[in-house]
């Protein structure tokens, strides 16, 4: 139980890490990674190099400075991290080293201002946030292990087959090496990939959602190859994943995570919206809603540059004949001839980009529970579209693809 005094000098720092959170954990990465490089191994190095994942933390340390007299309040976001955590292997005795460098780092960047009070009672503050994540993480690690057909770390997996859903994505569908039992997932859920890669000099990690349904004798994930543009470097892992890994050959996954899941007990009509290979965690969405025979309305709606990066679309189109309740909406903003030529001839396509008065005829019902993803530019429109059109904050529900971020912020950013 942290002290009354430890409280108010903690809340004290909060309009400081306001102005100074990027600052602090700009320092904080450069300080642990200096000091322990090993820890190289666990984090996105682009994720990294874009300020993503800096900005992820900042945002942290600020939600939990300013709860820390009520930590309960920012379980939520706990979870959410706490499951990367776990599908990355973080261990608890890399919590005094996550601890002693941010500690050195808010005394670097504040200066004065971090006085020797205020860096005891943010050692104290930290000590307890750190217990929270540790047993988080800690029941998370045995739920994983525990469950039929369950595992510890990583697990080998063999490619069973390799399919080019498009031009930019291509699926892999994945089963035990050793012949095991799978354990059993949530539609929206998510496995770690770890990459040796030769020639790195460190391991690379990245999570991948689930592209089927749960109940498969195969685990599948469709990977988008992150081509370099605008000055980015290829995605390591994922033109690794295209270029050299084929059918036969071993990866290493995590157990399945995430809290961006189906909630099949919400009897309301579920909308379905996905921009570019966000549409992952929808198909394993649709995909369990079909296996189930779900008669409730869905819409299924998906945005995509054109036909050739429009991953899966015969086959949800194959489900929408199949059942009646599923309708399907597909918006190109970069169409190609045969795009349009469609388009004209009377094809259920729209030419731009999905906004509110778009939007507002293709909710599945004006109750509906509304499921999106994809880049975060996309999601921020969705989210905006939605709050427009009244869809309540709780029945709006995401995942960002790395580092958690503000869907608010970004749409205010991109104005």
């Amino acid at each position: 139980m942290l002290s009354r005094k430890t409280i108010e000098l903690v809340q004290s720092t909060v309009p400081l890490l306001e102005v100074h959170g990027a600052a602090i954990t700009k320092r904080f990465y450069e300080r642990m990674f200096h000091n322990h490089p090993e820890l190289l191994n666990l984090f996105n190095h682009a994720n990294q190099k874009q300020g993503r994942q800096q900005t992820a933390l900042a945002n942290a340390v600020y939600a939990a400075a300013r709860h820390i007299d009520r930590l309960e309040e920012i379980l939520p976001t706990v979870r959410l991290i706490a499951e990367k955590h776990r599908s990355l292997g973080v261990k608890p005795e890399q919590y005094p080293i996550v601890g002693e460098n941010l500690l050195a780092a808010i005394r670097d960047v504040l200066g004065a201002a971090a006085t020797d009070e205020v860096i005891a009672a943010w050692t104290e503050a930290y000590q307890a946030i750190a217990d929270v994540f540790i047993r988080v993480e800690k029941n998370l690690y045995e739920e994983a292990e525990q469950k039929p057909g369950g595992w510890a770390d990583f697990r080998p997996f063999r490619v069973a087959r390799k399919v080019r859903e498009s031009e930019v994505i291509t699926s892999f569908y994945l089963v035990p090496e050793d012949g095991g039992e799978l354990a059993d997932f949530l539609p929206g859920q998510y496995v770690s990939v770890k990459a040796v890669i030769p020639g790195e000099a460190h391991v690379h990690i990245r999570q991948y959602s689930l592209s089927d349904a749960p109940g498969k004798p195969h685990y599948r994930i469709s990977v988008k190859r992150e081509s370099g543009v605008q000055g980015k470097p290829d995605g390591k892992v994922s033109v690794y994943l295209h270029d050299r890994i084929g059918e036969g050959d071993a990866l290493l996954l995590s157990a399945p995570a995430g809290v961006f899941t189906l909630d099949r007990s919400d009897p309301r009509p579920i909308t379905l919206i996905s921009g570019g290979v966000g549409l992952t965690p929808m198909m394993s969405m649709l995909n369990d809603l079909a296996a189930r025979g779900d008669a409730r309305p869905i819409s299924f709606v998906h945005a995509a540059r054109n036909g050739s990066h429009h991953a899966f679309k015969e086959q949800v189109e194959e489900l929408a004949a199949r059942f009646p309740n599923i309708r399907t909406h597909w918006f190109y903003n970069e169409p190609e001839e045969r795009d349009l030529a469609a388009a004209a001839a009377g094809a259920a396509l729209r030419i731009g980009m999905i906004d509110a008065p778009q939007l507002r005829g293709l909710i599945a019902g004006p109750d509906s529970v509304c499921y999106f993803c994809g880049p975060v530019p996309f999601m921020a429109a969705v989210n905006a579209a939605l709050k427009q059109l009244g869809v309540a904050e709780r029945d709006r529900r995401y995942e960002f693809f790395g580092p958690a971020g503000d869907l608010e912020a970004a749409a205010t950013a991109a104005r």
